[in-house]
């Protein structure tokens, strides 16, 4: 079975290279520059990755879409997503593969220990979780770990999508969820290196809940079918 790293980056250069490097010693590894201007495309390049560059920034969603467009060309079966800040630990890349290999699911989210998080980060994960549980009606436990493996067929279900951020990963949950797909989750690492967040809590929280309606119209949708 054909599985690709797939990693959407912007503006990470010095790190970027460790990931794809780490992410390289289990799966062939495509970046998307996200319209990076401090050579993150080149860096990832050199380390090994293949390179998919797009202009202007047009957010993580935008990327990942791109990635997906691309490795769906390529007739790939799955796509393993990891972020290029280093927050998610490559080696747990097996975990992913053996849960995948083991049944095949369309949707398998990396679940992270908010414990471990800062504050602002766990209030966020925490209340969003408990949102987005009640609007698909079923318990969410990480709905915004973008260390996951989506299958293809989760892939092309979404690729028309048209949120640009982090509401395309919820997104991907509710499809999944709505459409009776397969959706599990495995254990991973919570990695903070002590830079600050880049959350606005007031923007952060209206666009949660605005995918957490439409994520529950989404399924509300597909029972009444």
């Amino acid at each position: 079975m054909r599985i690709v790293a797939l990693i959407p980056a912007h503006q990470e250069a010095p790190r970027i290279a460790d990931v794809v490097h780490a992410a390289h010693r289990h799966l062939p590894v495509v970046v998307v520059d996200d319209g990076s201007t401090d050579g993150t495309g080149v860096v990832a390049g050199r380390a090994g990755a293949e390179v998919l560059r797009q202009t202007p920034n047009q957010g993580k969603g935008a990327a990942l879409r791109t990635g997906f467009r691309h490795l769906l060309d390529r007739g790939v079966d799955a796509a393993l997503t990891l972020d290029a800040d280093g927050q998610h630990d490559p080696s747990e890349i097996p975990m992913f593969l053996a849960a995948w290999e083991h049944a095949r699911a369309d949707l398998i989210v990396g679940r992270r220990d908010f414990r471990r998080m800062p504050v602002v980060r766990r209030l966020s994960n925490v209340l969003g979780g408990a949102v987005l549980s009640w609007a698909v009606g079923r318990d969410v436990p990480d709905n915004q770990s973008g260390f996951r493996l989506v299958g293809r067929r989760l892939m092309e279900a979404v690729i028309d999508s048209h949120e640009a951020g982090f509401e395309f990963e919820v997104e991907m949950i509710a499809v999944c969820i709505a459409r009776g797909w397969t959706l599990e989750w495995v254990p991973i690492r919570t990695i903070y290196t002590g830079e600050p967040s880049h959350i606005r809590p007031i923007q952060h929280l209206w666009s949660f809940l605005r995918v957490s309606r439409t994520a529950r119209h989404t399924v509300r949708a597909a029972t009444r079918r």
